[in-house]
């Protein structure tokens, strides 16, 4: 089973940049899809980004396009979200989950393994 562990959140002003990262444990890690979640106070969950077993194909939401990128090393057992040209809207606790090998990146109900979550706040 895979644990996992998001941190690198924070308070950013609006135009910054912050790396979050997802320590994962257990020696399956590597077959995992991955991706990164978040949910703003009221609002329901959304997907934000997600990535297959070999980096090899990568999807992120129209909302963070060309500002965040979801990359992974399965040496650290890591997976990474590099936000950048933040916006106030972008502040939410930010969450990492792990779905099946083989699951079709954007099949959110898949995601079944989750981290704690990290606050992001982004001011203006």
């Amino acid at each position: 089973q895979v644990q996992l562990v998001e941190s690198g959140g924070g308070l950013v002003h609006a135009g910054g940049s912050l790396k979050l990262s997802c320590a994962a444990s257990g020696r399956t890690f590597n077959s995992y899809v991955m991706g990164w979640f978040r949910q703003a106070p009221g609002k329901e969950r959304e997907f934000v980004a997600g990535i297959t077993w070999n980096s090899g194909n990568t999807y992120h939401a129209d909302s963070v396009k060309g500002r965040f990128t979801i990359s992974r090393d399965n040496a650290k057992n890591t997976v990474y979200l590099q936000m950048n040209s933040l916006r106030p809207e972008d502040t939410a606790v930010y969450y990492c989950a792990a779905a099946p090998p083989g699951t079709y990146l954007r099949a959110f109900t898949e995601y079944h393994i989750w981290g704690q979550g990290t606050q992001v706040t982004v001011s203006s």
